[in-house]
């Protein structure tokens, strides 16, 4: 077996390591649940002997997940879940200052993106924490929690996992508040246009694109939803949106984000349509939502005019402009999701570990859901952290809501 130690992790420039330290102190004031689990766990020591391998963004709220895993007595090896994503200097204070082997640069390119995986599994990790699933990709050679379900009906799955992403106390806060804050930060940090008047089509209507669509709109935006599920687009248009298939919202729009997690939702055809100055960009992990290639096809020509905005001219004149080369915006322009919805997501992470090693070879080579008892928990702690509470049903009431018998 390889034990990969922090000494042989591979980060930018370790002279970063001291802002990275004083940034990722920054990021834990905002994460009071997870300092709560991170104090438990640094004395109960659960994960004593554990080795873990953390494919997910390295960012100064991942750094403190990793730091809490430690704490709680694990062998913690970390790479990049996205190659543009990484704060080099949060890696940095990983390696120098905590001694965690992490394994990612921004701005890496393919090659080195895969040996950073690479190099997590040569750790021969009990655990593995996956967004995006790339990690999976390389043990059974499918990714994404839709395909692993579908692996799992099949019976092929190889070993149980933890959908965390589906947990309410993630999607609902760290996909709505947290990416719908965050792609709006990197949308006006790559460009700084005004939003205020401008035509923003959002290309998906799940949490991602509910939170940004209401950020949009509140900075005076005109929006339009693209949908493919008619709930959803029914929901966007009783929330007041424009809603239209892409064909026809290609010719509308100056901005476009794409949300949805699927691929080429903006093609050949829709790039042809769009008007002078037409800006794309994608809030989904992977760059499949956009049709690059039909994009580069179709252009006589191609610059950066700014750090992560790419110009690409048409034969006609038109100008669109492409942003973080189709990549996770709020990760490639900007800092990522706020600490404070990472408090959650990054608790729910810790949990779910617990709840794999209680459960042990218990557990069928199944998806399953986080328990709803450990949702509630967390989203306990985070309103005591927020200094407000909530009532709780009375015998009576729980009797009541429980019974069929009560009726006019």
């Amino acid at each position: 077996m390889t034990v990969v130690t922090a000494s042989q992790s591979d980060v930018a420039d370790q002279a970063l390591a001291d802002a990275g330290s004083r940034r990722i102190e920054w990021a834990a004031r905002e994460m009071p649940v997870l300092a709560k689990i991170r104090e438990r766990v640094a004395t109960e020591r659960p994960f004593k002997g554990l080795r873990i391998g953390a494919c997910l963004h390295v960012t100064t709220e991942t750094a403190n997940l990793a730091i809490t895993l430690r704490d709680g007595g694990a062998s913690v090896a970390l790479c990049a879940s996205n190659p543009l994503s990484t704060q080099d200097d949060a890696a940095a204070a990983l390696v120098k200052n905590e001694r965690i082997a992490t394994f990612a640069k921004k701005g890496e390119d393919r090659d080195t993106y895969y040996r950073h995986i690479e190099a997590i599994l040569d750790t021969r990790p009990q655990i593995t924490m996956d967004d995006g699933a790339d990690v999976v990709t390389r043990l059974q050679t499918t990714t994404g929690v839709i395909r692993l379900r579908a692996m799992s009906a099949e019976g092929v799955l190889a070993y149980p996992i933890v959908a965390v992403n589906e947990a309410r106390t993630k999607h609902m806060f760290d996909n709505q508040y947290g990416t719908g804050q965050s792609a709006i930060d990197g949308l006006l940090r790559a460009t700084n246009i005004l939003i205020a008047g401008k035509t923003a089509v959002v290309c998906g209507y799940g949490w991602v694109g509910r939170g940004v669509a209401s950020r949009f709109r509140g900075m005076g935006a005109i929006v339009i939803i693209v949908e493919v599920d008619p709930l959803r687009g029914l929901e966007a248009a009783m929330d007041g949106y424009q809603v239209m298939p892409i064909g026809e919202a290609a010719g509308r729009g100056d901005i476009f984000l794409t949300t949805t997690g699927n691929l080429n939702v903006i093609a050949g055809q829709h790039f042809a349509r769009m008007k002078d100055g037409a800006i794309v960009a994608n809030a989904g992990h992977f760059n499949d939502e956009i049709e690059i290639p039909a994009l580069e096809k179709q252009s006589k020509g191609k610059r950066t005019v700014r750090p992560f905005v790419e110009e690409y001219s048409h034969e006609s004149g038109r100008k669109l402009f492409l942003l973080a080369e189709g990549r996770l915006l709020n990760h490639a322009a900007a800092e990522a999701n706020p600490a404070a919805v990472m408090d959650m997501s990054f608790a729910n992470q810790v949990l779910a570990i617990e709840y794999l090693l209680a459960k042990g070879t218990s557990l069928r080579p199944e998806v399953y859901s986080v328990p709803a008892e450990q949702d509630a928990l967390i989203a306990r702690m985070k309103l005591e952290a927020m200094g407000m509470k909530i009532d709780t049903m009375t015998d009576a009431q729980k009797a009541y809501a429980s019974s069929w018998k009560a009726g006019t």
